[in-house]
């Protein structure tokens, strides 16, 4: 019985991490766009007013701008460099101590989470439902799953001889 290996992509790295890098980064450009358009108000990006009387503690949109395109713009954005470049920064050295994995290792995992939980309560709250919520559900289970492939643990385990940079 033989064993198929992932082939690997450019650098080295298996496919898996570096699709595991391109979800993260389609998540990352269009959240960072989605939570600029909304705060900025451009394009229309805005949801009506009225719908936020159906969603508890938040009384304006710039929350939820924020977390849009702070937390999973910007937080995917640097995760999938983090996976495509691996760097080693002293401060998140005991996440990574804790996991056995890169810091970008948890954190897809934790911004998969994230975007489910998102959706979910978008499901819950608004009363318009999208196919947006479909697609951008299944990056979040994508951003779960991803992580858990064998080549991609391997790709983003810490070794003991790494140097923290």
């Amino acid at each position: 019985m033989s064993v198929a290996v992932p082939r690997k992509a450019s650098g080295g790295r298996p496919l898996t991490a570096t699709a595991t890098a391109g979800v993260l980064g389609f998540l990352g450009l269009s959240a960072a766009a989605g939570g600029a358009a909304m705060l900025t108000g451009v394009g229309g990006a805005v949801p009506p007013s009225d719908w936020l009387d159906a969603i508890p503690v938040v009384d304006s949109w710039i929350a939820p701008g924020l977390v849009l395109g702070v937390g999973f713009g910007l937080g995917s954005l640097v995760a999938a460099y983090g996976v495509l470049s691996r760097p080693r920064w002293a401060w998140l050295r005991p996440v990574e101590r804790l996991s056995g994995h890169h810091w970008s290792w948890l954190a897809t995992i934790l911004i998969g989470l994230g975007q489910v939980v998102w959706i979910a309560l978008e499901l819950v709250y608004l009363p318009q439902l999208s196919m947006l919520q479909a697609v951008y559900g299944v990056v979040g289970a994508t951003l779960l799953l991803l992580p858990l492939h064998p080549a991609v643990r391997r790709h983003l385990a810490v070794h003991d001889d790494e140097a923290v940079r």
